[in-house]
């Protein structure tokens, strides 16, 4: 029997997120990164770049996947499991490499490359024991870290890249409304949660019946549950009072979007309502700053000072808001548009990024628990356009 390193194997009609148009954009501005910065062949290996370049959203189980640019070639490397599916859901050529011998993930994108070349790959991403691999099989005459680069150039989203993320928010909004009407006394978190990922995916299909259906989730937290943002679901059983988190992650061909909302069950108490109203002042001030020219850091320490007027500086947890674009809660993170004292990034037109504010009462303390609200802004030529539909705040908020 046969038993090759690597072979194509392609089947079926080939449907991606975006048209053909929009990948040749984003690797003709690659392409030209690479020439400004000497590479000649780069190796992809993340999710987020993979699918920006190519489509195609791997899922690994511990193989390692792929994609080699050089200036004339775009090929996949995926691994035989998946047969032809990769082929299917990305742009440009596709190798499948098989599990016969160990490595002949290497040996399929030595093909594409040869020896001897200057390879960019990335930094943030590939580990210690595959960079020794891609030395070893490629023996490039250097390699350089491309990963800022592709995270400056994802920063700025296409029309195409911002009507997707549109989308994802409308679903966004489509789960919060389910949720809310979800909630009474009594309920469990884990079934407030599936009312609004079921509502989500079902949109989801809808709008596009063609794509590939994952990732969609709802985090939505009680009580003292949320007091952190990124807290799990629990079986927690809802009591009138309690300060509800409401966030709802739809997924679309790997891209994310979020709404996040406080809510309360029945009734809110003075106190608890005094720093509602607070988190939601600064929302909307954060969100009125959010224009071209502005940087992240600046952004930041206006937000800051807003709340320090209060005396609330000291419950706020983490930075005030992020880009977004193909990133998820287990990959890809464009981290130079992060609205942080640490980031000096300037705001663009095309750029996409949240307001969400975050205040966290400890136990025992008068309106105990986290608030949170969270819209997302399209940066425009002389402001933003804010793309959540869902009302925050008490009016809406307080549920039965």
């Amino acid at each position: 029997m046969d038993r090759p390193e690597f072979y194509r194997f392609h089947q079926g009609d080939r449907v991606l997120p975006f048209e053909a148009a929009e990948y040749d954009a984003r690797l003709t501005g690659l392409r030209q990164i690479m020439h400004d910065a000497g590479v000649e062949a780069c190796v992809f290996t993340s999710m987020h770049n993979i699918a920006y370049y190519s489509g195609f959203l791997y899922c690994a189980f511990g193989r390692p996947y792929g994609l080699v640019v050089t200036q004339s070639e775009n090929v996949t490397i995926s691994a035989g499991i998946d047969a032809a599916q990769p082929w299917r859901r990305c742009h440009g050529d596709n190798i499948t490499y098989t599990d016969w011998a160990r490595h002949n993930y290497w040996r399929a994108i030595l093909s594409v490359t040869g020896t001897g070349k200057v390879i960019g790959f990335e930094g943030d991403h590939l580990t210690l024991t595959q960079k020794s691999l891609m030395d070893e099989f490629l023996k490039p005459a250097s390699s350089h870290d491309i990963a800022p680069a592709t995270m400056r150039q994802r920063m700025h989203k296409s029309p195409a890249e911002i009507a997707l993320i549109r989308h994802g928010a409308q679903v966004a909004d489509v789960g919060g409304y389910a949720i809310r009407d979800a909630i009474r006394e009594g309920m469990r978190e884990i079934d407030v949660a599936m009312a609004g990922r079921d509502a989500m995916e079902l949109e989801i299909a809808k709008r596009f019946p063609d794509a590939e259906y994952r990732d969609t989730w709802v985090w939505f937290q009680s009580g003292i549950n949320t007091d952190g943002a990124h807290n799990p679901v629990t079986a927690r059983k809802l009591k009138r009072g309690d300060i509800l988190s409401l966030n709802t992650f739809p997924m679309i061909s790997g891209y994310y979007t979020a709404l996040e909302r406080t809510l309360f069950v029945g009734a809110v108490d003075a106190a608890s309502l005094k720093i509602w109203n607070a988190n939601v002042g600064a929302h909307e001030y954060g969100m009125s700053l959010l224009k071209p020219g502005a940087s992240c850091a600046e952004v930041t320490e206006q937000i800051n000072a807003f709340f320090a007027e209060r005396d609330l500086l000291q419950y706020r947890t983490f930075g005030y808001g992020h880009s977004f674009g193909l990133l998820s809660h287990y990959y890809g993170r464009e981290a130079g548009l992060e609205l942080r004292e640490d980031i000096d990034t300037k705001l663009e037109p095309g750029m996409v990024i949240s307001m969400e504010p975050m205040l966290t009462i400890a136990e025992g303390n008068p309106g105990a628990g986290g608030y949170r609200e969270h819209d997302i802004l399209v940066i425009t030529e002389d402001g933003n356009e804010n793309i959540t539909g869902y009302p925050y705040g008490p009016e809406f908020n307080v549920i039965g």
